[in-house]
């Protein structure tokens, strides 16, 4: 079953007009571009597995009698979602798709700001939950610099203007 039709539907929605350019196959098939993607999955798959810990986390407390607030349920739903959406940007980029690269550098600095600001807002998460988005942001920082590297950039190059 070939899925690649179904994934253009969402690439042409998610990468808007520079949708159809790619990368050189030599800069995607770069030891180094490999690596960086190799690195930024490992610390997706920690994200995954840290939001997966806050909901069992929330699930746990919520099941001994302790009053779990609304927020902390909507921002365990919302990370698990922000990291497959940047699963799927790192997936897409790897693949050579330059809007990829660019969501997923984007949200990497975009994310860890807001975190942090939200995570500082008094009384609205638990110590527990605020722990976690900090490691959230630390984790998201390292994609970052990953994307942010000489070569990354070098191998990502913008696409050319349309005349």
């Amino acid at each position: 079953m070939d899925l690649e039709p179904l994934f253009l539907k969402v690439d042409r929605i998610a990468g808007g007009r520079g949708v159809d350019y790619t990368i050189s196959a030599d800069q995607r098939e770069h030891p180094k571009t490999r690596r960086a993607f190799v690195a930024i999955a490992w610390l997706l798959a920690a994200e995954f597995v840290l939001g997966i810990a806050a909901v069992i986390v929330a699930i746990v407390l919520a099941t001994s009698g302790t009053d779990v607030q609304f927020a902390v349920w909507m921002r365990a739903v919302v990370v698990l979602a922000m990291t497959l959406t940047l699963f799927y940007f790192a997936w897409r980029a790897q693949k050579g798709y330059y809007w990829a690269y660019s969501r997923l550098k984007l949200f990497s600095r975009i994310f860890p700001v807001v975190t942090l600001v939200i995570a500082a807002i008094p009384g609205l998460y638990p110590l527990w939950m605020v722990t976690e988005q900090i490691l959230f942001s630390l984790i998201l920082i390292g994609v970052a610099d990953y994307l942010q590297s000489d070569h990354m950039r070098a191998a990502f190059p913008r696409p050319p203007k349309r005349a």
